[in-house]
């Protein structure tokens, strides 16, 4: 009996290493990726930039870039949806061409989500099966938009179609916030979701969270396990739409990428801490509205 307790303790001590390990992961890959992403922009981009021109680049224009990335990521990280369509909208009425926002946003929720993802799994907020069952389909849509955007679609002709597209997303964000007595019912086609979900959060700049996250939620499935899960398998869309942007189209605009980067990463572990604490209700009515204003007021530049 004696030797039998002293080999499963040596086995369970065995174990431990490799499941920490498994765990570690969770958070060592967005690392990884975000450090071999920064030093990879730097050595191809380092060219471009001179110390003055640099240091001129910290304007007000850069500080509304950064707070545009704190807002975005506080709506995204809460609601589990909005960064793409709240920082994309204000891009777009702020005058920023479609094609240089919507990699901008991209290559900032790189890091964005990132940050996010280590965030909720720090908090406890993911469903791992969920997130593996996300993941491929949404790269896959992403790469997809993105390629159509950088290399076949006219950035300025759809601009409009965009400002249409982010007010239907905006309707969605309310009406599953008016939504009551929702009902658990299991969620079929999940690759094909998180597929079109995908495709258009590239070529709109924003779509994942409002049409996946939204579509979950409306299921009757957990908020915070939602939120968390759908957060982090955005992080692995991005990063495949913001590679093929930057393959495909280059990199612009280092003001806005910049910008909301520093304002996303520093407001992730907020916003993961908040998932649970703020009423969503009110929220996502005051965020789809906000969209809504500023989509419009993109779209009178057209008429």
């Amino acid at each position: 009996m004696e030797n039998m307790n002293k080999e499963l303790k040596i086995n369970s001590g065995a174990l431990k290493p490799e499941v920490s390990f498994t765990k570690r992961l969770w958070v060592i890959i967005p690392v990884v990726l975000l450090v071999g992403l920064l030093s990879t922009l730097v050595y191809n981009h380092y060219a471009e930039f001179s110390w003055n021109g640099f240091v001129a680049g910290f304007d007000q224009e850069f500080l509304i870039f950064v707070l545009i990335g704190i807002f975005a990521q506080l709506v995204d990280g809460t609601l589990g949806m909005g960064y793409g369509a709240t920082s994309t909208s204000f891009l777009l009425a702020y005058g920023v061409p479609p094609v240089i926002s919507s990699a901008g946003v991209h290559v900032a929720e790189m890091f964005t989500t990132g940050a996010s993802a280590i965030s909720h799994h720090r908090f406890g907020n993911i469903n791992k099966k969920l997130v593996k069952n996300l993941l491929i389909p949404g790269v896959i849509g992403s790469v997809v938009g993105a390629y159509l955007l950088s290399d076949v679609i006219d950035g300025d002709m759809i601009k409009p179609f965009i400002a249409v597209y982010m007010i239907a997303l905006a309707v969605i964000i309310i009406r599953k916030a008016m939504k009551k007595n929702i009902i658990k019912k299991k969620t079929k086609r999940l690759g094909v979701l998180a597929t079109f979900g995908g495709f258009m959060d590239a070529v709109g700049g924003g779509g994942w969270g409002p049409i996946v996250t939204s579509t979950l939620l409306g299921r009757g499935r957990n908020p915070r396990y939602t939120i968390g899960s759908v957060n982090a398998a955005e992080f692995a869309v991005s990063f495949a739409s913001g590679i093929t942007f930057m393959l495909f189209g280059g990199i612009h605009g280092w003001q806005v990428i910049l910008g909301l980067i520093l304002g996303g990463v520093a407001a992730a572990p907020l916003a993961a801490y908040l998932v649970n604490k703020i009423q969503r209700k009110p929220m996502m009515i005051a965020v789809g509205i906000l969209i809504i204003v500023l989509s419009l007021k993109t779209l009178s530049k057209f008429l």
